[in-house]
């Protein structure tokens, strides 16, 4: 009886009850990028008419998918994980969920843009991530992106604001849902 009683003591004592499951995360693994699919926006692809520079012409975000990425800023920056950069896709729902997020300032990057309908050209899309991946600015990187470059990348699918923390030299990669 004493010796399962010590072993409860010793399990319990010594299992982490973390506060910030993103930090935890990226240490798991010494992540160097963080993976986001943008926020909440009804539908599927984007429309035939669809131009790159008018989001008119795209799927974008409710107002459900705006208070989704405001609340995961809100949650983001309560880590103790602070982004040396902070890129999104040129698609007006990733832009819209990176301004959202308000952790600082971000850029656009077009090795981040969705190549599902051919929009993008993912032979000059995934090259130009890949290219990125490995000249990183040092810390962590936060990528604002499609499920389709994400899953690509790390061979893992996210649901809306959903992330993937990822190592890029070991290509190791592990799926992220902030409550």
């Amino acid at each position: 009886m004493r010796l399962l009683i010590a072993s409860l003591l010793l399990t319990f004592t010594s299992y982490s009850w973390s506060a910030d499951p993103l930090a935890d995360a990226v240490a798991a693994i010494d992540a160097d990028v963080v993976f986001m699919r943008h926020a909440l926006a009804p539908g599927f692809g984007d429309p035939d008419r669809f131009q790159v520079n008018d989001c008119a012409t795209q799927r974008n975000l409710d107002a459900q998918g705006r208070a989704q990425a405001t609340a995961l800023g809100q949650r983001l920056a309560q880590s103790k994980l602070t982004f040396s950069e902070i890129l999104s896709s040129e698609w007006c729902r990733c832009k819209e969920t990176a301004e959202r997020l308000n952790l600082g300032p971000w850029q656009t990057f077009s090795g981040l843009n969705s190549f599902f309908q051919g929009y993008a050209d993912a032979k000059k899309t995934l090259p130009a991530l890949e290219k990125r991946l490995q000249a990183r600015k040092p810390g962590v990187t936060l990528m604002v992106s499609h499920q389709v470059v994400i899953s690509r990348i790390t061979g893992l699918s996210v649901g809306v604001g959903d992330m993937v923390v990822f190592n890029s030299q070991t290509k190791q990669a592990q799926r992220l849902s902030l409550p």
